[in-house]
């Protein structure tokens, strides 16, 4: 079934901080990311949270950057069905360099059946934070048995 576009949601958290401080580098990602010039608007909402957006000739980024929280939100919307969001995406994850991901894929202006419009939702999570995560919970139930 042919559909009009696609999109990608990005949640990325505990993100590398050296890399969340820095507007003029983030833009400058995205173009090398896209390869066309796109069209950057930032604009910084309060200390500690500013947004990107980015238009260009095969759809568009929007970014927000949560300095404090170490998290970026991307969303990530493809308007030629060739196009591939899963590239800029694999781009956007090398540079923020997140410790856990959850990727939401969406198939927009699919006019197939019904039970087709489930979202697909991805989580991973990078391998130090699988090593950290089960000794905690190994801490955690010898704690409990004394």
């Amino acid at each position: 079934m042919k559909i009009l576009a696609r999109q990608l949601t990005l949640d990325l958290y505990n993100c590398e901080t050296n890399r969340l401080s820095n507007v003029e580098e983030i833009k400058e990602m995205f173009k090398g990311a896209v390869g066309s010039e796109p069209q950057l608007a930032a604009k910084v909402l309060d200390e500690g949270h500013f947004s990107i957006i980015g238009a260009f000739s095969e759809g568009h980024i929007a970014l927000h950057v949560y300095k404090d929280l170490r998290y970026v939100a991307v969303d990530i919307f493809t308007c030629i069905e060739s196009e591939e969001p899963e590239e800029l995406a694999k781009v956007i994850r090398q540079f923020f360099r997140p410790d856990k991901i959850k990727s939401t894929f969406l198939k927009r202006g699919d006019f197939g059946l019904e039970r087709e419009i489930k979202p697909k939702i991805k989580v991973r999570v990078a391998p130090l934070r699988r090593v950290k995560n089960a000794g905690a919970k190994v801490v955690k139930k010898l704690v409990r048995r004394n």
